[in-house]
């Protein structure tokens, strides 16, 4: 009987507090650019995005490759000493290796600044996989992110979650044939629920809650072994 073995983490908003740097460095980008600030509501809409996708909304006809450089030579400045993770979850992810799920992060940014927030906690080897938007021309919501780490780990997507704070996560992971959990200590996570067609399978308040979540779906799995079983 398979039960859940596998959880796929966004990075962003879920493993790790980046809503500070984020959105001072649009706000650094706008002021250049425009001369004044962007609309917050508007940037966290854009949370999960590839990078260089909303540049191009966000400043229409403008340089993309030269407004990319603007927004990331704030974030370097900055980055590591304004991400943080979120409360509680350390101890989940310290929870879950030790208890042999197969982890992977599967995210957007690109791996430099993926690898640095890691190493600054310690995580580089407990993910035993990193998927970020430097491995694959396709990304969130498309589902192929998910499907690199899946391939890489060996797991089936009937035996994994995915983990995330956007849309774009629930997409990746609904379109990738993987159970959904959007998290509700992020910012993006209440400004995107209104507008996205992809609705998470669960929903979580704190980290420790993903070990309902886990519960529920290992018993689904058994009912469903006893049914065919009956059959």
């Amino acid at each position: 009987m398979k039960r859940i073995t596998t959880v796929l983490f966004d990075f962003d908003g879920t493993l790790m507090d980046t809503n500070e740097i984020i959105i001072e460095s649009w706000q650094h980008t706008f002021r250049t650019l425009t001369g004044k600030e962007g609309d917050v509501e508007q940037i966290l809409e854009s949370f999960g995005e590839i990078l260089r996708d909303t540049v191009q909304r966000f400043f229409p006809g403008c340089d993309v490759e030269k407004t990319v450089e603007i927004y990331r030579s704030y974030q370097v400045s900055f980055y590591k000493k304004l991400i943080r993770m979120f409360p509680g979850m350390p101890e989940l992810v310290d929870e879950l290796k030790r208890k042999g799920y197969k982890l992977a992060v599967v995210t957007s940014r690109l791996r430099p600044t993926t690898e640095e927030g890691l190493e600054k906690y310690g995580l580089e080897h407990t993910f035993d996989y990193v998927v970020t938007a430097d491995d694959t021309d396709k990304h969130k919501p498309d589902p192929e992110p998910a499907l690199i780490a899946l391939r890489k780990l060996n797991s089936c997507p009937e035996e994994a979650i995915m983990v995330g704070d956007t849309m774009y996560d629930m997409g990746c992971g609904k379109n990738a044939g993987v159970s959904t959990v959007m998290v509700n200590w992020a910012m993006a996570a209440g400004a995107q629920k209104k507008m996205s067609s992809f609705q998470p399978d669960f929903t979580i308040d704190r980290p420790e809650e993903l070990w309902n979540v886990i519960a529920a779906l290992d018993d689904q799995m058994a009912c469903k072994a006893g049914d065919s079983v009956r059959k």
